[in-house]
């Protein structure tokens, strides 16, 4: 059942929260082994909380929820590693402010979902746990580094799951694993941190198996908090609002590779099927690219600076958030006004692109899923990868937008793997995007096709 289903039955006490966390701790125990996803489960505490709500009056839109927090994400109490060795022991105090925003809508922390070490990477691999597996295809990528929480989100072990995303984190395992993710706007989720406080290429999000789920979760934990200079004054209860929107004359920027980015043909294949669906529902779809020159420089700088913020002063990282890290040291001022000036400019060309269209259509990730044993995609249509970022252009050029993006299911490759289509909004206009990719996902019906896992582990459909 959806989230919103199963709130249905909840509120209207058809079934209890017990009932509904016995019945996801049960299909953890079968699937959980074959695809490791959730690596820090709570089922005793599950199972209070949920006992608790019973006896208690409606806590809010969450209420009896089963929710997968990322194992970025502090939980009091509960064991959080960041997918790294340095604090593979590491039991938080105290709560974020996302799980706190969960547990007063009434959601049921069921257990952490498994990321690549501090989130680093698009593929969900860390020494703590080792790799998340994707439910269609138990030999290839979840994707990342939200790799865990889309696992268990498709195969039914919670019912909502967050994520973060700095360059596709939230959108590139939806794709893979053929569920929602929503990169809001930044500010629109607000997060707390120490050191960078106005960082916007990084943002926390609700995955989902449908986009009235991610409705409903976002009615939790978007909202205005002053623990962020960044954060948003429209409250969560916006996106209550209905979904459904006429599409007559919206006008929508198809492009099926940015701008010359390499896409995989099965993937192109796939997502080019969007252009005419959108065209159905009485959209104005043009193929047309936004110049995004100064989007690859910008979000490498920013990012490197980050990493060397943060992760610059530990010892025992892993080799790609060193990597990061060592980029991050060799930056100078005049690297990071560079970088500034790029990313003015291109703010001010995409507000033109805004003035001619309401959204940009566009892949999500440049492949379906790779095998898991694989590091990163090295090659596309034979070019040459330089480095483990670079595959994945095509979200984390949007990154630097500062726009909401949402990944919804468009299809299948001839082998079976999911492939997402991404709709990019104006900043600020996320409740639009969900209704665009509401509207999406009921004229194509693809995110009802759930993998079926056998009892020997074996993937199908």
């Amino acid at each position: 059942m959806s989230a919103v289903e199963l709130s249905g039955l909840l509120r209207t006490r058809q079934v209890s929260a017990v009932e509904v966390v016995e019945a996801h701790l049960r299909r953890v125990e079968e699937v959980n082994p074959a695809v490791n996803a959730i690596v820090t489960l709570v089922a005793d505490q599950a199972l209070l909380r949920a006992a608790d709500l019973d006896a208690g009056p409606w806590r809010g839109p969450l209420h009896g929820l089963p929710v997968g927090h990322k194992d970025l994400v502090d939980t009091a109490g509960v064991r959080t590693t960041y997918g790294s060795a340095v604090f593979a022991d590491h039991v938080p105090d105290a709560d974020d402010l996302l799980v706190r925003r969960v547990r007063a809508a009434g959601g049921i922390m069921l257990g952490k979902t498994n990321t690549p070490e501090f989130g680093t990477g698009s593929h969900t691999v860390n020494e703590v746990f080792g790799a998340t597996r994707n439910p269609y295809d138990l030999s290839r990528s979840a994707g990342g580094s939200s790799g865990g929480a889309a696992a268990a989100l498709a195969t039914g072990m919670v019912a909502l799951a967050d994520g973060s995303d700095m360059g596709g984190s939230l959108r590139n395992p939806a794709s893979f694993c053929n569920i929602v993710g929503l990169r809001p706007t930044p500010g629109r989720v607000p997060t707390r941190s120490d050191t960078a406080a106005w960082y916007t290429l990084g943002v926390s999000g609700p995955m989902a198996r449908t986009v009235a789920d991610l409705a409903l979760f976002l009615r939790a934990i978007a909202g205005f908090d002053p623990c962020s200079p960044l954060a948003v004054r429209e409250g969560g209860e916006v996106f209550a609002e209905t979904l459904e929107r006429d599409l007559t004359g919206t006008r929508i920027a198809f492009s099926p590779d940015l701008g010359g980015l390499p896409v995989d043909a099965g993937t192109a294949v796939v997502t080019a099927g969007a252009a005419k669906v959108l065209a159905d529902l009485g959209a104005i779809v043009e193929p047309a690219d936004p110049d995004l020159s100064g989007a690859e420089e910008a979000f490498r700088t920013y990012r490197s600076w980050y990493y060397a913020l943060n992760f610059g002063e530990l010892d025992g990282v892993g080799p790609n958030v060193a990597w990061n890290v060592e980029q991050g040291r060799k930056l100078t001022g005049a690297d990071l006004a560079h970088a500034e000036r790029l990313r003015t400019a291109l703010w001010h060309r995409m507000t033109e692109f805004w003035d001619r269209y309401d959204f940009l259509v566009a892949p999500v990730s440049q492949v379906p899923p790779f095998p898991v044993e694989d590091p990163y995609v090295t090659r596309i249509n034979g070019q040459q990868m330089p480095d483990y970022l670079a595959w994945m252009r095509s979200c984390y050029w949007i990154s630097v937008l500062g726009a909401p993006a949402l990944s919804v299911p468009c299809g299948f490759t001839d082998a079976g793997l999911p492939v997402g289509v991404q709709i990019v909004g104006r900043p600020w206009a996320d409740l639009d995007v969900l209704r665009l990719g509401h509207a999406f996902e009921r004229a194509t019906g693809f995110g009802r096709i759930r993998p079926q896992l056998t009892p020997d582990g074996a993937p199908g459909r």
